[in-house]
């Protein structure tokens, strides 16, 4: 067997997240496997680089799967036209790599990066795709709070309730607020994310940015790892996995 990296993207407004899941409507994950399993006439299991929630987007997502054919790397041009012209029109794959064949979309990952896109004027053309909020906001107090994150490495906080993780330890390289246009761009970096992590903290930083709680007892929410505490998730549709970052040594050059 070989096994591919397929980079791609989406717009996650009609899906049910990432994951496959028992009686939901269609999810990124059980389309691309049928995409696959069509063009590579084999049932194709796809492995991806970690869960989007419901109605997030990805601009930069990658996913490993696993098939007997050694030439798709090297007939990567035609292979992707043909799976992009089997797949529906809110997903598009890029990119075609072949890798090593114990190298893991999910677990080899160093870094992963979300944006979150709000608009402060209507807009009717951003509304799949950025959060509208009147609400007036100090960016300087938001992003000197944002700071903070790379100082703390448990984020119980702002995880979803209930999950199956581990433990909610994560590294956060980089979290900053960004004013690009008519719009303000949160980005943030780490090495790993909880559920609901990314638009828990947004909502808790707009707290900080509206005047709701002090800097101080942003750090306080952080402290208490609690969620009960932290303000609340954002909209789903303002959220975009951009980046992932993998080491090269994964990656087979032919």
């Amino acid at each position: 067997m070989n096994r591919y990296f397929l980079q791609l993207s989406y717009f996650g407004k009609q899906y049910n997240g990432w994951q496959i899941q028992q009686n939901t409507k269609a999810t990124i994950q059980g389309v691309i496997q049928e995409n696959l399993s069509t063009l590579l006439r084999q049932d194709t299991e796809v492995i991806g680089c970690g869960r989007t929630d419901t109605g997030v987007h990805a601009k930069c997502y990658f996913a490993h799967f696993d098939c007997e054919a050694q030439n798709l790397a090297i007939e990567k041009k035609q292979w992707l036209y043909k799976l992009n012209k089997i797949s529906p029109p809110d997903i598009a794959y890029h990119e075609l790599i072949k890798v090593n064949e114990t190298a893991s979309a999910r677990f080899d990952a160093l870094t992963r990066t979300y944006e979150y896109h709000i608009h402060q004027q209507k807009n009717v053309f951003l509304n799949d795709l950025s959060w509208y909020t009147n609400l007036q906001l100090n960016i300087e107090n938001m992003n000197e709070a944002a700071a903070l994150l790379l100082q703390f490495d448990d984020f119980t906080s702002f995880s979803k309730l209930h999950t199956q993780n581990k433990t909610n330890i994560c590294k956060i390289h980089i979290a900053k607020w960004e004013k690009q246009n008519d719009k303000l761009v949160f980005t943030i970096t780490a090495n790993r994310f909880l559920r609901n992590m990314v638009r828990s903290i947004v909502g808790t930083l707009i707290d900080v940015g509206t005047g709701k709680i002090t800097i101080q007892q942003f750090i306080e929410i952080i402290e208490a790892k609690n969620r009960n505490k932290a303000g609340m998730s954002v909209p789903a549709h303002g959220l975009f996995l951009t980046d992932i970052q993998y080491p090269s040594s994964i990656f087979i050059h032919e």
